[in-house]
């Protein structure tokens, strides 16, 4: 951990990858300002958009990604909110670790570090994109007081385990190939592949991003996102919305929703059309507005 240039595997590395990020941060398309929060599990880069007095609003982004993530949503979530758009303390972005995130534990210790250095809780809400989800539903499941509600855009794990076909196209991305994380993501995004030629450049933008990540930090096991029990989901205490698209792969969407009517009728769930784990950026205006609408509810 005392490496001059970890989480990244060289100087090289670093250089490369913070100069990716950062020339991606530009197209950031609102005014922000960026925070590097020290917790016990390491120092935390945050960006904060939307007026200052509005409610807040953190974003958990999913694996293997970073806060900018958001981009297709930003604009529209910080009209109404303060948005602090977080880099997990685990992922690649520019949140530098000092201890391992062993369980899901550590990430509800690390959050709450986090939102209590923020000067963040009691009316706050949270959306949190595939493992975003999950870390967001832990969360809320141990501090629900913190929270107002909850929105989960596609979770890994929580309300179903990862498909065997997810895990068949995701384990080879481990491998230094970029052909195995382009046959990843052009699986995972299929709705994103089909939108044109802008669709395509997109995704091959991405596919090239998330191969230099995985060449450039030090190699670590994220925690497998869990599945919650019946308990679990009965006993979440904040109000929360489920949204997933129709054409999700890590596991079936209508399934997931007929779980949770049937054990958590409580959760809210919305189905998205012609979009699947691409859908913030795919239906980017429909989750925008899903988002928006429960929250002001």
């Amino acid at each position: 951990m005392d490496s001059l240039y970890h989480p990244f595997k060289s100087e090289r590395a670093q250089k490369q990858y913070l100069a990716l990020y950062d020339a991606k941060a530009k197209k950031w398309p609102v005014s922000s300002q960026t925070k590097m929060v020290d917790t016990s599990f390491g120092t935390t880069f945050v960006r904060i958009s939307g007026p200052e007095n509005a409610p807040a609003l953190v974003l958990l982004h999913g694996a293997g990604g970073n806060s900018l993530q958001w981009l297709p949503n930003i604009a529209a979530l910080s009209q109404r909110c303060t948005v602090y758009a977080v880099d997990n303390i685990y992922d690649y972005g520019r949140s530098v670790y000092r201890a391992p995130i062993t369980g899901a534990a550590d990430y509800v210790v690390w959050l709450h570090e986090l939102l209590e250095a923020l000067g963040l809780g009691g009316h706050l809400n949270m959306v949190g994109l595939s493992y975003g989800g999950w870390i967001t539903c832990r969360y809320a499941l141990q501090f629900p007081d913190t929270l107002n509600k909850i929105v989960l855009l596609a979770p890994a794990g929580t309300v179903l385990p990862l498909s065997s076909a997810w895990i068949i196209h995701a384990v080879p991305c481990a491998l230094p190939f970029r052909f195995f994380t382009k046959n990843f993501l052009h699986w995972l995004l299929a709705d994103l592949a089909r939108q044109g030629e802008a669709g395509r450049a997109l995704l091959e933008e991405h596919i090239d991003e998330s191969f230099l990540a995985i060449r450039s930090f030090k190699t670590k096991s994220l925690v497998n996102p869990t599945v919650l029990t019946d308990a679990e989901l009965q006993s979440l205490k904040v109000p929360a919305l489920f949204i997933v698209g129709e054409n999700e792969k890590i596991y079936s969407p209508r399934a997931a929703i007929a779980r949770l009517h049937q054990v958590a009728p409580r959760i809210h769930t919305k189905l998205i059309p012609a979009a699947g784990h691409d859908l913030t950026m795919v239906q980017a205006e429909m989750v925008n507005k899903a988002v928006l609408e429960f929250l002001s509810q």
